[in-house]
């Protein structure tokens, strides 16, 4: 997979300095949520790179690589693969709101993928790559909305986004062969050509935002 220069990633860090700056600013609601834990699924491409780059951000618990959005129960990954399912590759990210707001989470998400390619990214072409942001509640959801109509409004990317905005029916765990796998197989050739620089570039605009 090769990606195109990312100029709209500059908005995005700028942004989310912005974001967390907001959210600082209402410790009552941070704290009171601190020893809550909440979900979102993000699907944005093969679940291997954004699983590896939130396995990297502060606040976050668990990225899991699943699969979701689609209408075939218990779907494998060979069928996910076919596009027989309707199903997108995602993570589902378990997070401390107390630690990161949900604003935060998407931001990045924006960061390190094109949500302006419907069904593709890079060279991995099919529904089980489209863009996606699977809500577990109507706030995630009016949350998520709102951010794609803000970037639009300032014309961060070239073209419109494309991301699916939806309620999440059910997350289907991939098998274990693809959790950790970036963590498991740094010297595999798709993590070395595409998921290490996705994660340096992640680590470097998003520095703030990277576990220590």
């Amino acid at each position: 997979m090769t990606e195109r220069p990312y100029r709209p990633i500059r908005f995005l860090a700028a942004l989310l300095v912005a974001v967390v700056f907001t959210w600082q600013g209402a410790p009552a609601m941070a704290d009171s949520r601190h020893h809550s834990t909440s979900t979102i699924t993000l699907g944005g491409g093969c679940f291997w790179c954004i699983e590896a780059v939130f396995e990297e951000v502060a606040g976050v618990i668990k990225a899991e690589s699943g699969y979701a959005g689609g209408e075939t129960r218990d779907p494998d990954y060979r069928a996910v693969c076919n596009g027989d399912t309707g199903h997108a590759e995602v993570v589902q990210v378990t997070y401390d709101p107390g630690m990161i707001s949900l604003e935060e989470l998407l931001v990045i998400f924006f960061g390190v993928h094109d949500p302006t390619t419907l069904n593709r990214q890079g060279a991995d072409v099919g529904t089980q790559y489209r863009s996606i942001i699977l809500a577990s509640d109507p706030e995630q959801r009016d949350a998520a909305l709102a951010l794609i109509k803000r970037l639009d409004a300032d014309h961060v990317y070239d073209k419109p986004v494309v991301t699916e905005v939806a309620m999440l029916d059910h997350f289907y765990p991939a098998e274990a062969y693809h959790q950790d796998y970036f963590r498991k197989n740094p010297g595999q050739g798709y993590c070395q050509a595409v998921i290490a620089p996705k994660l340096a570039k992640f680590r470097k605009e998003f520095a703030a935002r990277v576990q220590n």
